[in-house]
């Protein structure tokens, strides 16, 4: 009997076995839904999540720091067997990269709420704990706030408009129109051994991030090839976000320089032991959350005539990424995204103390029109991976197909949306 965490949720069966209609309900019924109380901001509370994600930072530092070394020389005071020993030391160090990782992960969701403007009333304290939270992982704050609010307040969802994880079509992979393709066509572009795909998805997950920032992998194909999140003349700037730009730059210049010289002062060894994994092992839990946000065969993209923003904030899924591990350290990023989606235009209940409460009202008031999935994250992961391939060129509802050329749900014919409530 295969292992439950190597099979599809029940929620997930249920979605591909039922036929895909678009969301009825207006956005101004969710929003009515919804207490006003859940839509203020503490900026005590969320000085709070912050100091308490340094905390943890701190203290996982100083285990590794301070009672590692001394672990290790009880350990060789004992005179165990080499490879005992050796597998104590890979466990230890194991131990500290997972957990600092999901820790400077927890970083990055706060620094992405302040890009939002939601941990505070006062703009200047959102942008400082931002700004100093984004470039300690080396991440340009400015930047990346400017993109997160275009995409997530103005388009998500949308062929035409969205920033991140923008499917890619049938035309871009040079296959043959549907009518005509064969099997061997979809062969020679998708088809590739289980170990090879494996292989490219821990590239991703491990330099996805970096490579998003640097060449604008996997976003939108309007931007000219080139394009990157650090250059002030980006086409992804406005004239008057270049000086931000740049702003973020400074602080990751100092970032830098602070790192070389950590390095210098600890060593190579050090640095990659205490810094360098656990940042690129936070950079995996950033694709993974991201791209699941929005990447999933059941899950719609819309084309403009279709596309309002409520659909477009309904096109991802709620998922218990980590369990409570994801909920502590990762302020409730995944479990409670669609909240996260819908609500920052009223900028306030996607704080991680609400979004629980919030998505509970939420979900009754959206019924089937709701996406929850409880897949083994790893699992959804390599499934969508290996199954969002491409989407067709034409259709204003689209659906990923996978290697095989085939969509699992199917939009149908629908009448276009009222534009009133797309906002």
């Amino acid at each position: 009997m295969t292992s439950h965490i190597f099979r599809d949720s029940l929620e997930y069966e249920r979605r591909k076995a039922t036929p895909f209609s678009v969301p009825h309900i207006s956005l101004a019924e969710v929003h009515a839904a919804v207490p006003k109380s859940l839509h203020k901001k503490s900026t005590p509370k969320a000085l709070y999540y912050v100091l308490r994600s340094i905390f943890f930072c701190v203290f996982f530092y100083l285990v590794a720091v301070y009672r590692m070394p001394r672990t290790l020389s009880w350990l060789e005071s004992c005179r165990l067997h080499p490879w005992i020993e050796g597998a104590f030391v890979w466990l230890f160090w194991s131990l500290y990269w997972w957990w600092q990782g999901v820790a400077f992960a927890g970083l990055w969701c706060l620094g992405h709420e302040a890009g939002h403007g939601t941990l505070s009333d006062h703009d200047w304290i959102n942008h400082v704990l931002g700004y100093l939270l984004h470039t300690f992982l080396l991440v340009p704050y400015y930047s990346y706030k400017t993109l997160t609010n275009n995409t997530i307040q103005k388009a998500v969802g949308s062929i035409e408009r969205d920033e991140n994880y923008v499917p890619r079509t049938r035309e871009d992979y040079k296959l043959p129109p549907e009518p005509v393709a064969q099997a061997f066509d979809y062969h020679d572009v998708f088809e590739e051994t289980p170990l090879y795909t494996l292989c490219r998805m821990i590239l991703m997950q491990i330099f996805g991030w970096q490579s998003y920032l640097l060449f604008n992998t996997l976003g939108s194909p309007m931007y000219p090839e080139g394009t990157n999140h650090f250059s002030p003349n980006s086409p992804l700037f406005k004239d008057h976000q270049r000086t931000s730009i740049a702003i973020s730059n400074v602080g990751l210049t100092a970032m830098a320089c602070a790192l070389y010289a950590y390095a210098e002062a600890v060593g190579t060894s050090a640095f990659v032991r205490i810094y360098l994994i656990p940042y690129l092992l936070a950079n995996h839990w950033i694709v993974m959350l991201t791209f699941l946000h929005h990447s999933d065969p059941t899950i719609p993209h819309y084309r403009e005539k279709q596309w309002t923003f409520l659909r477009g904030a309904l096109a991802t899924v709620d998922r218990p990424l980590l369990g409570w591990v994801g909920r502590f350290f990762l302020h409730n990023v995944s479990h409670d995204h669609i909240s996260h989606h819908l609500f920052s235009y009223v900028r306030g209940p996607d704080l991680s103390y609400n979004q629980p409460r919030v998505t509970e009202i939420v979900r009754k008031v959206l019924g089937n029109d709701y996406n929850y999935d409880s897949t083994n994250t790893f699992r959804a992961l390599y499934r969508s991976f290996s199954e969002c391939c491409f989407v067709e060129n034409e259709g204003d509802i689209v659906f990923y197909k996978n290697k095989q050329g085939i969509a699992i749900l199917a939009a149908t014919s629908v009448a276009a949306p009222h534009r009133a409530n797309t906002k």
